[in-house]
């Protein structure tokens, strides 16, 4: 379910991951978008809403709090106003599911309008590690990090829902495509991290990033 306020581009996210520009016969349906797509070599049928603003009833938004799976919140990183509305959001969500595990990620988009900027990275980052869920920048008109967030979504659900044997297998896979110097800096970070406090916390500021982990 894809969430946030007008105009920060979640709709341009969500006829990317539909592939709706791209393939004439992409399945699109008003606002929904159905597709298989393959991760960690396994398939996964992902249906995406976008349908927060389908009209202004106060029914319907209370119905999308209530019926995801998992929630993209999407802001603009050249919209300071839309970023305070995301943790809003977030609060909302919080109250409305707050007895289960949803898999949420806060995403900046239009990371490419360098000039216009007004939230930084820092700062989603920050927001994120907070309200406790992943972030991640894209660029829908460059098509940056799309992938790597709707992967992250199936990612996310897999770990919540999946047995700990099937999870393990996959990070097994992944960790066997890492490159060595890769295993190195990331158990190296482990080692440091469990021995300052202040790097502790960076270490789970910058694991918010990572899509593939809790």
């Amino acid at each position: 379910m894809l969430l946030g306020e007008h105009g920060v581009g979640k709709t341009s996210l969500a006829r990317i991951f539909g592939g709706v520009d791209d393939c004439p016969d992409a399945e699109e349906a008003g606002n929904t978008y159905d597709r298989s797509i393959i991760v960690d070599g396994e398939e996964a049928s992902l249906v995406v809403f976008d349908i927060w603003e389908q009209d202004d009833s106060q029914w319907l938004q209370n119905h999308c709090m209530k019926m995801g799976d998992a929630y993209i919140i999407v802001y603009s990183v050249t919209d300071k106003v839309s970023f305070e509305k995301a943790s809003e959001l977030r609060i909302q969500l919080r109250r409305a599911r707050q007895t289960e595990d949803i898999p949420i990620i806060l995403v900046g988009n239009k990371s490419d309008l360098v000039r216009s900027r007004e939230v930084s990275v820092d700062e989603g980052r920050a927001c994120a590690v907070v309200f406790d869920c992943k972030f991640i920048e894209t660029s829908a008109a460059l098509h940056h990090n799309v992938k790597d967030l709707f992967e992250g979504i199936v990612r996310q659900i897999r770990l919540r829902k999946d047995s700990k044997e099937d999870n393990a297998r996959r990070m097994a896979n992944t960790k066997r495509r890492e490159s060595i110097g890769k295993k190195a800096k990331r158990f190296l970070g482990k080692i440091v991290a469990k021995n300052n406090k202040k790097m502790a916390f960076k270490a789970k500021s910058k694991s918010c990033h990572d899509l593939s982990v809790l």
